[in-house]
């Protein structure tokens, strides 16, 4: 009986190791971007970039969305700038508009920001 016991506790302890395991989900390797759709409408001095950016999320974490939000739409703004050879004005974080969502049955947390950004005179 004790064999019996002890087996049916490791099986039980496996179970719990296989179901708390597949609700983590690992970092992407391509960080925000990984996660994140993007779109460029010009403007007469530079351009508005939006982005939609989605990411499984056991715990709500609304802060820490909107803060990868904001970071993968700066760096995308910037980027986008070097490949066309440009140099942008610093950005206001301020003129970030930012619209979070959450889908409580798929735990699946989402962000849509855009920002307007300016082409530095003479670059």
């Amino acid at each position: 009986m004790r064999r019996s016991a002890s087996s049916a506790i490791s099986r039980s302890a496996l179970s719990l190791l296989f179901l708390t395991s597949a609700c983590t989900q690992p970092e992407q390797a391509g960080g925000a971007d990984a996660n994140a759709t993007y779109h460029v409408a010009d403007t007469a001095d530079g351009f508005t970039l939006s982005l939609d950016y989605s990411r499984y999320q056991f715990i709500p974490e609304t802060d820490a969305l909107i803060a990868s939000c904001k970071s993968a739409l700066l760096s995308r703004a910037y980027e986008v700038a070097e490949e066309r050879g440009r140099e942008l004005e610093p950005i206001n974080e301020q003129r970030i508009k930012v619209s979070t969502g959450r889908n409580g049955v798929t735990g699946i947390t989402s962000c849509a920001a855009s920002v307007p950004a300016s082409y530095r005179r003479g670059s």
